[in-house]
């Protein structure tokens, strides 16, 4: 599917006009190789490297200035994290290069399947040097050929009705890795097992020295269980098997390989009314249904309750995908009070402003659903911009000053 426009491209080569460094970062399969190749033949002549190659990893390893100051032009490297040594001598080179260029732009891309930002150590000599850009799997608007300005939308209140064009769970089976977006389930359970082999045994040896290894795939399936709860790091750690610290530092390296991620309670001040966990999900929804044995088809018809929980972290990966797409910069939190009035998805822009999503998998919606969003907009005030509940019926309905009931096609027109 490399056929595919990538939302994020636009951005990428605007990065590349303006910083020395430009750093693409993501789940591996996510496309990147796919996307920086296809920009370095049309739009940003360079030369192509990988660490994924022993013979390049070695050599740059070796001696990383003289491995960069070799290359005179615009230079690409993948899988950028295999040689963490590489990131000082970058800052080395970019710093002398500055002084014949000072405005220095587009001379190395890098892409990366570790969240290095994560990293300190590795990421502070580049301040002031890095753009930073993440691409995701497909977002569903990329596998449909839709425009992925859903959050744009949200913020301006315009919803459109549905036009029953695609079925959800066709749609949700798109949204993935793009080598097996739209594939069958043993096609899809085999690249799984290859993928989370390669993940969990070769990355996260590059990034951290590990003493259980093999407890890893078994704390990941645990998170997969819990996926759109509240993080509790002290069942988490006792079904595993671990000790507390062990746990969450295994989990961190998760999140920074791209598995899983959590979100942050909203608050804005409001103290000991709201609840302080995080909740949890995984970075990709077909690789949660590989995790908990379960095809899409089947949780459909036979197990709605868990198909609810998928559906949220279906839409929590949609959203954090078209916040990529975005030139604004904003967070993603949930809500919760103590006495359980919660709202799945809180958007907030860097003035404040705040739009909030609710999901139902249910095909018809009542006042009650829209309890969280209501408490919302009277602790936000004038901040909160808009709240929906994204459901699986065909009409976009007022339920309320700036509430609607809104189709869940409107992520991916």
């Amino acid at each position: 599917m490399s056929h595919i426009k990538r939302h994020t491209r636009h951005r990428l080569l605007k990065a590349l006009n303006v910083s020395p460094v430009v750093f693409l970062n993501g789940p591996r399969q996510a496309g990147k190789s796919t996307l920086v190749q296809s920009i370095a033949k049309k739009d940003y002549p360079a030369e192509y490297v990988t660490f994924d190659s022993t013979t390049q990893m070695a050599a740059a390893a070796n001696s990383p200035e003289s491995y960069l100051k070799e290359r005179k032009g615009a230079l690409i490297i993948d899988e950028v994290q295999l040689v963490p040594e590489i990131f000082r001598a970058l800052k080395i080179v970019v710093d002398e290069l500055r002084l014949e260029q000072p405005k220095l732009k587009g001379r190395f891309l890098l892409t990366g399947s570790a969240n290095i930002m994560a990293l300190p150590k590795l990421s502070d000599p580049l301040v002031g040097r890095m753009s930073v850009l993440t691409l995701y799997p497909l977002a569903a608007s990329e596998a449909l050929a839709g425009d992925g300005n859903f959050i744009e939308k949200l913020f301006n209140k315009e919803f459109e009705p549905d036009s029953a064009k695609y079925k959800l769970a066709e749609v949700m089976r798109l949204a993935t890795y793009p080598e097996i977006s739209g594939s069958q389930k043993l096609e899809r359970t085999t690249w799984f097992d290859g993928y989370l082999t390669t993940i969990l045994q070769r990355d996260v040896r590059a990034l951290a020295e590990i003493e259980k290894l093999s407890t890893l795939p078994n704390l990941l399936r645990i998170l997969a269980n819990r996926a759109g709860g509240l993080v509790n790091d002290a069942d988490i750690a006792r079904d595993a098997g671990l000790n507390p610290v062990t746990s969450r530092n295994y989990k961190t390296l998760l999140k920074m390989l791209f598995l899983t991620f959590e979100l942050a309670p909203w608050s804005r001040n409001i103290g000991k009314r709201l609840v302080k966990s995080p909740k949890g999900y995984m970075n990709d929804t077909l690789l949660l249904c590989h995790l908990i044995q379960y095809e899409l088809s089947d949780l459909e018809k036979n197990r709605p309750e868990l198909f609810g929980h998928v559906l949220e972290n279906f839409v929590a990966t949609e959203l954090l995908k078209l916040m990529t797409f975005q030139n604004e910069k904003m967070e993603l939190y949930h809500f919760r009070t103590s006495d359980n009035k919660e709202v799945d998805f809180v958007l907030e822009k860097s003035n404040g402003q705040l739009a909030a999503v609710e999901v139902k998998q249910r095909d018809s919606v009542s006042k009650a659903d829209f309890k969280g969003l209501e408490e919302l907009q009277r602790l936000a005030g004038h901040d909160f911009i808009c709240g929906i509940v994204l459901y699986r019926g065909r009409d976009v309905v007022p339920f309320g000053q700036n509430l609607w009931a809104v189709p869940v096609s409107n992520l991916w027109l």
